[in-house]
């Protein structure tokens, strides 16, 4: 009689579970696919160039400025991977650089905005990695400030 109970008890489980899984759909209904040009960007991620796309921002002036859309709520989100934005003198074709990126187990498409500003009397140098930013912060080479803001920027493709 317990063998009868434990079956019927381990139906039940699957069935349970496979309901569950059920609920989830494995493609959503997105509606018809139109090719639009959008605007893509590159980024450093460990030397290699990743390239990305921007479509909101916590900051009412960026997203004028850029335009994309205004999202209050991006503000509230904290724990965010970084992406440093240099200002100022930089090294030539010097681009943006992320603390993380698809693949990672960090990597999140909301980024904490961090503007990196060399110091007076040092020469920039290409900026390609994260550790090095940091590295060069902490020999005062140059600093790193939260802009306090957080931006909706999705890697779209790994490496070029």
């Amino acid at each position: 009689m317990s063998r009868y109970k434990l079956a019927i008890a381990g139906v039940a489980a699957l069935a349970v579970a496979a309901t569950a899984s059920a609920a989830v759909p494995m493609t959503l209904s997105l509606g018809p696919a139109v090719h639009a040009k959008t605007a893509t960007y590159l980024g450093y991620y460990d030397a290699h160039k990743d390239t990305y796309l921007v479509t909101d921002v916590s900051s009412k002036a960026q997203a004028k400025a850029m335009h994309i859309n205004y999202s209050a709520a991006l503000g509230r989100v904290k724990d965010a991977p970084a992406q440093y934005f240099i200002q100022g003198k930089a090294a030539p074709g010097q681009i943006a650089v992320f603390g993380s990126e698809p693949g990672e187990s960090d990597y999140n498409p909301l980024w904490e905005e961090l503007i990196v500003t060399w110091k007076p009397g040092v020469k920039p140098v290409m900026l390609v990695r994260d550790d090095q930013i940091n590295g060069l912060a902490k020999k005062g080479k140059l600093t790193v400030t939260d802009a306090h803001v957080v931006i909706n920027a999705p890697i779209t493709n790994v490496g070029m």
